[in-house]
């Protein structure tokens, strides 16, 4: 089996994936990592090409003589979070950790380059994108913008995400939207300052701005259609210093998360109508900026590659009325922008009884290298088959 072959490099995997958790990097300073990667690629024989979105890395290996080809991608960075672990190889640089698993995907990914290098049982050519920068600045964006797949042209290219909370290497899948489009908004509730013992001097925006955050939920309850998920979040309000004092404004920060163009549009009509009139009615007014900073569209997963993906699952013995997943993964990733240029497919693989994603306690669960990179070979030798 697969799995026999990749047990036999995983002790240099867990190194290797120890080794990056206890060095992590931010968004488009990954140099470190992907210095690893590219000496790990080129001692492997891979065609190595680096600078790609500023750090990013991609390893090409060509088998046989089929002109298909095929791209699988990991993601490298860290996140601005402080890690309270306390394992043994937990991170050197305060602040800063591997919350989200990156490291364990870019070990994965490393890990097939293991395997293909000996046992090169397809036919065509594979491109591991190894990508800078998936949380908020988005590298594939990035990479799409500088042309990745007119220099490295791919008929499928495949992405997943470690799932807390599922059995190690179950596989989570489904054709169509696959991960919600996000959209951050910025607010300011604008009133007149004043004091806390003459309120009718003042205009409040504090109660302007509260109203305004319970009304933001009719936009889902009474806007959005029932059949497409949609959330608004709430993730931040702030206005004031003091106890005794009205203050000038109150700013905010929403996340909306959508899962189809259509639900995208119509809360960018909805919301910033909400928050104004919302505003007016309390005498305050307000500004609003829908789409600042990072936006990351609705994953769509190709019908026919997410099926490739779901019948090696379900041939492997796994359950297809726990493989299917019902709706999209409601959080974003930037995979997207790359599943909007070519067929692709993304998709959740269990990593296990650890804690959640972005928690400051998370370390990727090793026991889930081995399958990840047995998964990935099965996935290049279903997609490429030898002749």
């Amino acid at each position: 089996m697969i799995e026999q072959i990749v047990a036999e490099f995983e002790p240099q995997l867990i190194d290797i994936r120890r080794d990056l958790h206890a060095n992590p990097e931010l968004q488009f300073e990954e140099h470190r990592t992907s210095a690893i990667v590219a000496q790990i690629l080129q001692e492997l024989g891979f065609e190595v090409t680096t600078g790609i979105a500023v750090t990013g890395v991609i390893g090409t290996l060509r088998n046989g003589s089929d002109e298909r080809a095929i791209a699988i991608r990991a993601d490298m960075d860290a996140l601005p979070i402080n890690e309270t672990t306390g394992v043994p190889y937990a991170s050197c640089r305060p602040g800063v950790m591997h919350a989200c698993g990156h490291d364990g995907h870019t070990t994965m990914l490393l890990g097939l380059a293991f395997y293909l290098s000996a046992n090169r049982n397809f036919d065509g050519t594979v491109h591991l994108i190894f990508q800078p920068a998936e949380e908020d600045i988005s590298g594939a964006l990035r990479m799409v913008e500088e042309g990745i797949f007119d220099r490295f042209p791919v008929d499928a290219v495949f992405g997943l995400h470690n799932m807390p909370g599922y059995p190690v290497g179950q596989v989570l899948v489904r054709p169509g939207a696959i991960t919600a489009a996000v959209d951050i908004v910025s607010a300011r509730i604008i009133g007149v300052a004043g004091h806390g013992a003459l309120p009718h001097q003042a205009v409040d925006p504090v109660v302007a701005a509260s109203s305004a955050v319970m009304a933001l939920q009719t936009a889902v309850a009474r806007n959005a259609d029932p059949l497409e998920p949609t959330v608004v979040t709430v993730g931040a309000i702030n206005g004031g210093v003091m106890a005794t004092a009205i203050p000038e404004e109150v700013s905010l920060k929403i996340g909306v998360r959508t899962t189809s163009e259509a639900s995208r549009a119509l809360m960018e009509k909805r919301i910033p109508e909400i928050l104004q009139q919302q505003a007016a009615s309390f005498g305050c007014r307000a500004e609003v900026i829908y789409g600042e900073g990072y936006r990351y569209p609705v994953g769509v997963n190709n019908p026919q590659v997410a099926s490739l993906v779901r019948d090696i699952a379900v041939n492997m013995g796994q359950d297809p009325r726990v493989v299917d997943l019902p709706g999209p993964i409601m959080f974003s990733e930037d995979f997207a922008y790359f599943l909007q240029q070519v067929p692709g497919c993304y998709f959740g693989f269990g990593s296990g009884d650890i804690k959640s994603l972005h928690d400051p306690g998370y370390d990727f669960n090793d026991a889930a290298l081995v399958p990840g990179v047995a998964f990935w070979a099965r996935i290049v030798e279903a997609a490429l088959p030898a002749q």
